[in-house]
Order: structure tokens, then sequence, then C-alpha cells
């Protein structure tokens, strides 16, 4: 994956979502806050982000009280799946309804129809599975008509996408701290895009150019646990979020990534982790000066 590192921090007018939401159906272009912060970050703030004693080698767990249970929380995340263009194939589990922008149903052998009205440019499918030229994603799909071609969009919840991640860039057969570390910086990675979307259509994509996400196809019991063992952390510095980025091996970190900041290497993380380091350790050797931090409800 690739990106831009760096540190964000909150603000209330930037951490608005993008514009359409699955189910009431929001037209592109329209500005409705109160239907965006339901599934932002609006509502989080970092907790318990402390410095580094002796300001680099290891990332901070923060103690078993100050990390809170983020059970409740239930972030979502907007995932254009680019590598699925053009949509070849779609089919639909029986329970999934698709509705167009104005309420109508259509059925799913029609979604993919052209229409001739230029405001049908819009449709929405929820309530259970969707195969897209042949890799299935749970969560909402909502077609956008883009020029001239129609471009898929995975609603799903952010802990799900993480999980879904995890799989697809470390095999699952790798230690498990090295995948809870993995999951810490999809995560991490992930948020910053909640703050600032790649586009008004989806905060991120699906290929590499930001994070591999594949779907269900890439979940595992290993993912999954990795995942839920790490259940909102993020990693910060100074009060910010870290843009987590990260690399197949040492080399193509430090090629990609060298001018960007600090970058973590995969292989490398398996590599300790086999040395019995934690996955907090892992962190730390890779972002330093980094805290790890727990996303929670403003308020909560």
């Amino acid at each position: 994956m690739v990106g831009a590192v760096g540190i964000l921090r909150w603000s209330a007018m930037g951490l608005l979502g993008s514009g359409v939401v699955c189910g009431t159906l929001l037209a592109l272009d329209r500005f409705d806050a109160d239907a965006r912060s339901r599934d932002t970050v609006q509502l989080l703030e970092l907790l318990d982000a402390a410095p580094v004693p002796g300001g680099t080698h290891q990332v901070n767990v923060p103690s078993s009280e100050a990390i809170r249970p983020s059970s409740k929380l239930v972030l979502s995340i907007r995932v254009g799946l680019l590598s699925r263009s053009p949509i070849q194939s779609l089919r639909a589990s029986p329970t999934t309804t698709c509705r167009r922008a104005d309420g109508s149903f259509i059925a799913v052998n029609q979604l993919l129809e052209d229409s001739t009205e230029s405001s049908d440019s819009f449709r929405c499918c929820k309530g259970g599975v969707m195969d897209i030229n042949g890799y299935s994603y749970e969560g909402s799909i909502e077609l956008v008509r883009s020029n001239n071609a129609w471009l898929a969009v995975n609603n799903l919840s952010l802990e799900n996408y993480v999980a879904s991640v995890v799989g697809a860039e470390m095999p699952s057969r790798w230690h498990g701290e090295a995948l809870k570390a993995q999951a810490v910086a999809a995560r991490s990675y992930a948020v910053t895009h909640l703050v600032r979307p790649a586009s008004k259509t989806y905060h991120l994509g699906d290929t590499t150019r930001w994070q591999v996400f594949s779907g269900t196809s890439s979940l595992s019991e290993q993912s999954t646990r990795a995942t839920d063992e790490t259940r909102g952390m993020v990693l910060s510095y100074r009060g910010g979020l870290v843009e987590s980025l990260y690399a197949s091996t040492q080399a193509i970190s430090e090629e990609a990534h060298r001018h960007l900041g600090a970058s973590m290497s995969q292989h490398g993380a398996q590599r300790l982790a086999t040395q019995g380091l934690r996955f907090d350790e892992i962190l730390g050797r890779y972002y330093q000066g980094a805290s790890l931090a727990q996303l929670r409800r403003d308020g909560s």
C-alpha cells in the first residue's frame, strides 16, 4: 500500500464523511451533516495517547483501565471497489433489496442497465451479501454512475473492513502478534481517510494505492481474532492520528515511503513476532515516538 504519512488532528468540520448514505439515499452533492455524523469519526476522540518514555523506542499500551471497551462504537467506512471495475457480473443473496435514488425498488438483474433519466445515477443494495465479479461483500453496496460506467462502493463497519484488510495484506498463517500489528496499522490508516476522504463518493479504494480489501474472501479466523483483540486501537503522535504506512519488505518500504516518513515492513513484523516481540513493541520499532490510543465515543 502507498500513500502519504502524516499527523491528523480532530476538527468538527473536518470529520464529516461522504454525502451518500445507503438507506437514506442522499443525492451525491447533498450536504447533510446530521446524516453523515451517524457513522463518521465526529463522535470520536483519542483516549490516553501518552508520549513514549525516552522519546522513541516503544509504543505505549494504555492500561487496562484506560482502554475502555469499544464494542458499542460502530463506525462505517465507504470503500470504492476500483479493482472490480468494470462490473462484469453481479449477484445477490435472496434477502438483498435494491433501490434507486428516488426510493423505488429495482431488481438485481436490472442494476447495471443504463437509464435514460440523468437523475438515475445511484442505486443502493442492502440486507444480504452481494457478489461482484466473483468476490463477495457484506454490508451495503452502492452503485454510482460515473464516466458512463457503474462504480461499486461497499459501505461496511470499520472493524469488518480491518479484518478483511489484515487477511489480504498478510498471510493468515503468520504469527498472531504480527497480524495484530497489521490490524492497528490498517485501522489507523483507514481512520485518517474517514477524516480525509479520497473522494466525495468513497473514503478510500480497495487497491494497493490504499490498502488491499477483498471483502469476505480474505476473512479468516486469524485475521478476525487479530482485529478483535486490537478493537478500536490506532496510532497517535502528539494528540494526532498517524497515517501508518507499510510495505512488504524493508527495502520496498524505504524505496516507496522514505520521503514520506515512518513505514512498517510486514516481513519484518513477522520476523520480530517470531522473536517474541508483542504487537505494540513491533509497532514501536517502525513508528518511533508514537503511542497507542483507543477510539471511543465522545462523552461516553
